[in-house]
This record gives C-alpha cells, structure tokens and sequence, in this order.
C-alpha cells in the first residue's frame, strides 16, 4: 500500500493500529572503560513523530549512531522493518530506508543548492560512465535526470525553499540549512528519519513552519524520531516519547504518561510542564 493510500486510509477511520517499525533491543556501547549505552530498548511505531529526551550525556547522540550505523554496539539488536541491521554501514541503512540528519546541518557548501539536492538518491543509471555513451542508454539516463530534476524542484518547493535553488548553499541561514537538510535526505525516500535536534538555531517562525512539514510527511506515511530539548515542543508534538537517563531508558510513553512520571519532572522538566 503506497503512503497516500495509508494516509486516506487513517484520515478514515479505517484502522487505528500502528505496527513497529523500528526497535533497538539492549543496546551497550562503552569508550574507553566509560559506558555510554547500558541496556538501551525501546520501540518507535510507523507513522508516528516520537521524542527522545534526557540531559546532555544520556546517551541519545550514542543511540543515533548505533542505529544509523555510524558507530558498533558493544552488545544489542537494531531491528528495522523486521530486519537486524546491527552493525550495518550508515549507507546500507539509508539504502533500506533510514537516514539520519545531523544537529549541524552538512551541505556541500560551494555547490548550489539544487546540486545539493541531486546528490543523494543511490543506484542512478548516470553514474556509470559508460551508460551516458553506449546507444540507447543515453536517453534512460537523460530520462532519470529529468525526473530527479523534477522530484528534487518539488521538495524544494515543500520546503518553501525553492527561491534559492540557484544560491550556493554555503550563504544560507542555519534554518535555512536545516530546511534544505531535512529536504535532502527526502530525496532518498526513506521510511523512517533521525532527526538530531532539527530545531536548534531555528527561529520561531520558521520552527512552526518545519514541524508543519513534518506533520503533513507524518501524515503522508513518514515515520520521526527526534533528538529535541524543548519539552514543550516534544510534548505538544509527539505521540510518543522515549526519556533516557545515564545510558538506560527510563520512561516511555505518551506525553501525559511522562507528565506524571515524577522522576522525569524532577530530573528534566523542572516542574509542571503546561
């Protein structure tokens, strides 16, 4: 069933039930005799935005790399649509659909910004030089070309960012960054985004203006798991929330089931949060 299809289909009523997508089960990771993941397990459902929360050095930058690929745990499962890809390379994940963005935007600055665009998606016919000569296969290429055009003009303009296709990307602002990174990593069509704290730097507007996006992706069928320490974000944003602390999951739940979890409004909340 297509993401479209889904989306008509929960705006419907026609079923309520969300299946996981993605789950780590006792991640551990230590550097240098120092544990920074120490039996980590939780469960993101499809379709959803679910936070991940804790103080700085709860382990969560950890946990990204792990599933992302980036870095081995020492012992646990990373499962994704019912596969183990533990331990595999940040580029096999991304080729199975989960990609992860970074905190500080990484755009090739010096090209322009709809080159940035072209970049990502894997497997084009056009990067095999003989394919652009060989008879027949120059007009396949030229046709794929044409078509990565047109996705990546689309995104661009979903993101409102399509004015400054031709800019070079290294003169945008940090939202600005941030808006043609999340439109980046769209261009490999993945089921399932980590987002590391996609917010961060961006001014309120443009805030209201990306979780906008996000929600309507969330409602065309993405699934978002997101690194954010504004808690009145996270809880008026997601329909789940993952709270780490010292290396270990403490709470998962709904927004009003870490409200009442007095260990986490003592340790992170600072209080009541309305």
């Amino acid at each position: 069933m297509s993401r479209q299809s889904k989306a008509e289909d929960n705006a419907h009523g026609a079923s309520e039930q969300t299946d996981t997508v993605l789950s780590v089960e006792q991640l551990q990771k230590s550097f240098q005799g120092v544990t920074a993941l120490d039996g980590v397990s939780f469960e993101v459902e499809t379709e959803t935005i679910t936070g991940l929360i804790g103080p700085n050095g709860a382990g969560k930058s950890t946990t990204f790399n792990v599933i992302s690929g980036a870095i081995e745990p020492d012992a646990g499962q990373v499962n994704f649509n019912d596969e183990d890809v533990t331990g595999l390379s940040p580029v096999q994940t991304s080729s199975r659909g989960l990609v992860r963005t970074f905190q500080i935007a990484r755009e090739f600055k010096n090209m322009t910004v709809l080159e940035n665009m072209m970049l990502p998606p894997k497997n084009q016919r056009g990067e095999a030089a003989w394919r652009s000569v060989l008879p027949g296969m120059r007009d396949n290429v030229q046709a794929d070309e044409e078509e990565l055009f047109e996705r990546a003009w689309e995104m661009l303009e979903f993101f409102d960012i399509d004015h400054l296709a031709l800019e070079d990307a290294g003169t945008l602002s940090g939202g600005q960054r941030k808006l043609l990174e999340l439109a980046r990593a769209l261009m490999i069509d993945p089921d399932v985004l980590l987002l590391d704290e996609p917010f961060a730097g961006v001014n309120p507007s443009l805030e209201r203006e990306l979780l906008n996006r996000l929600e309507d992706l969330r409602d065309r069928g993405r699934t978002f798991l997101l690194v954010e320490h504004d808690m009145d974000l996270i809880m008026q944003h997601c329909e789940r929330i993952i709270v780490m602390h010292q290396g270990q999951t403490l709470v998962t739940g709904s927004p009003e089931e870490v409200r009442s979890e007095e260990q986490v409004i003592e340790a992170y909340l600072g209080g009541e949060v309305t």
